[in-house]
């Protein structure tokens, strides 16, 4: 999963990047507006964290860009992406304004970044069209707060690329998700990047949870079905 923040304050913005890598996600910073809607013009993101009281203007301005639904020219930002607002402003009209403006949830500094990663996960299970805490298909069992997986009642232990990938997956079943898809969902800016390494992870992924569990559509990507064995391929999501 790949998380953009968007924060101006570098204790704050190098913290939270920390917390969210140790939970899994390749993350992105960016401290201004139009930095911001520079990286959601080229690369799709899983979630973003917007601060309001930024350099270049309020973060209200970019959560409206982003929610103004792309024409069919454009092939601009992810529109019904997740979003966090993360502020100082702790007033009831704030939170208010906030949420009506199309922030998913909000939550008000000083927070703890465990609260944090706790309401990331409940976005993106909404997000996925998911109630329960945890992913069961077959007989997997993924808790992704915990970051296990049991098969068939037996813990089977995962990397960090690995599981972030089975969980991109998940997250999109049934859609199919292009090789460049994963890549940005599980790397960031900057990170070294194999040719092959999607391939890879796959392959491992296979190796420990079935080989059926991830079906491949040959020249477009990869994706999970809804019902376990299934094999019916669904369009490919492209990047918005």
């Amino acid at each position: 999963m790949r998380a953009l923040v968007v924060e101006d304050d570098p204790g704050i913005a190098g913290g939270l990047s920390e917390a969210l890598r140790r939970a899994g996600y390749a993350v992105d910073v960016c401290s201004r507006l139009e930095q911001a809607w520079g990286a959601l013009s080229v690369e799709p993101f899983d979630v973003m964290l917007l601060d309001l009281g930024l350099p270049d203007g309020d973060g209200l301005d970019l959560l409206a860009r982003v929610r103004r639904k792309p024409s069919k020219s454009q092939t601009l930002p992810h529109h019904d992406m997740p979003v966090l607002i993360m502020t100082a402003r702790d007033g009831v009209s704030d939170r208010i304004g906030g949420l009506d403006s199309g922030a998913d949830d909000y939550i008000v500094k000083p927070f703890d970044p465990n609260e944090l990663l706790a309401r990331l996960r409940a976005m993106l299970r909404r997000a996925g069209g998911r109630s329960k805490p945890v992913i069961e298909h077959g007989d997997l069992v993924i808790d992704p707060a915990a970051h296990t997986v049991e098969r068939a009642g037996e813990i089977v232990v995962l990397g960090a690329k690995e599981f972030a990938l089975l969980m991109t997956l998940f997250q999109a079943m049934p859609q199919v998700l292009s090789k460049s898809r994963l890549e940005s969902a599980l790397y960031g800016f900057g990170e070294s990047l194999e040719s092959n390494a999607i391939e890879v992870h796959v392959h491992h992924l296979r190796r420990k949870l079935g080989e059926s569990l991830i079906k491949t559509v040959r020249g477009v990507g990869y994706f999970i079905p809804r019902e376990a064995d299934g094999s019916a391929p669904v369009p490919v999501r492209k990047p918005t």
